[in-house]
């Protein structure tokens, strides 16, 4: 490996441990349920799943679980504990 590279990877993991430098605008996530794989995204601020609790409810496991994994890195989400 290179110099360069090795430079590089230093200061992605130096990144990685700075999660205020990340900003998420949009995603998509594929989270296998228990039962079934559900579709996740992220558009504008708002979560959306496909499974049948999220359309009742607004919020799902899978939703939540996305919360709490990307805490802090996500505006105006807080995660309820």
């Amino acid at each position: 490996m290179d110099y360069g590279m090795i430079g590089k990877i230093e200061k992605a993991k130096r990144y990685a441990q700075e999660r205020n430098r990340f900003h998420f605008k949009s995603m998509q996530v594929v989270v296998d349920g228990d039962n079934n794989p559900h579709t996740v995204s992220f558009e504008r601020g708002e979560w959306q799943c496909d499974c049948a609790f999220f359309s009742t409810r607004g919020r799902c496991v899978h939703t939540i679980a996305l919360e709490t994994i990307l805490e802090g890195m996500i505006n105006g989400l807080p995660v309820e504990s």
